[in-house]
């Protein structure tokens, strides 16, 4: 897997494109969830944007991270997938590991917050994260706030 962490800006308009279509065929399609995909969240200037490719650099993996107080007092982790025809082979715990890695780099002071689907908390918990929050319905997919 080769990673890929830039802000908005440094993104190539090729990489945008093929990162908002797979967010979109995830969140929207896949999980048949109408919601406000474009949040303004990806222009600010701490945002970071990690990308896994394979070894013909197509994208496979994805994960957003966000500055503290962008949408919690610390550091977040969101927007996370990977490719439906890539999944099962550990990906999302190799993404996951990354994001932190990126998160805990620029903000070493921070403690990193996610609001998971709630049927991933197993999966945060097996990577450090534990709950706080009761579970809650986001765009009628139920979540819970977890903190790293």
């Amino acid at each position: 897997m080769n990673w890929k962490d830039v802000t908005f800006s440094q993104l190539m308009l090729d990489e945008l494109y093929e990162l908002m279509q797979l967010r979109v065929d995830v969140f929207v399609v896949e999980q048949n969830c109408p919601y406000q995909e474009l949040d303004d969240k990806d222009r600010l200037p701490g945002s970071r944007h990690l990308m896994g490719m394979d070894d013909e650099g197509k994208l496979i993996c994805y994960a957003r991270i966000l500055a503290p107080g962008v949408s919690y007092p610390d550091c977040s982790i969101g927007r996370v997938l990977v490719k439906q025809e890539a999944r099962g082979g550990g990906k999302a715990a190799q993404l996951m590991k990354q994001a932190m890695k990126v998160a805990l780099t620029y903000w070493p002071d921070h403690s990193i917050q996610l609001g998971a689907q709630a049927y991933l908390q197993d999966f945060y918990q097996q990577l450090g994260f534990k709950p706080v929050s009761e579970v809650y319905l986001e765009d009628g997919i139920p979540h819970l706030d977890m903190l790293y």
